[in-house]
């Protein structure tokens, strides 16, 4: 998924995704250490992919709020 498709999900959207990227960065973790996965580079793609949902997070949260709300 790219950028601008995780733009257009939702905020709580966007934590699922960034609950199931870490889920899936920690089997591909076990899978490397058992020896069953060679192929590291995916290992760096999911951490990317974790990286950007977190930005995105941290954009929505650092965003004025809507005029006439106070938080």
């Amino acid at each position: 998924m790219n950028t601008k498709e995780m733009r257009a999900l939702d905020t709580d959207e966007l934590r699922v995704q960034l609950d199931q990227a870490c889920k899936e960065m920690m089997n591909m973790r076990f899978q490397f250490t058992m020896g069953q996965q060679n192929d590291t580079s995916r290992l760096r793609i999911a951490r990317r992919n974790i990286a950007r949902i977190r930005t995105l997070l941290r954009e929505r949260e650092l965003e004025p709020a809507p005029e006439g709300k106070t938080q």
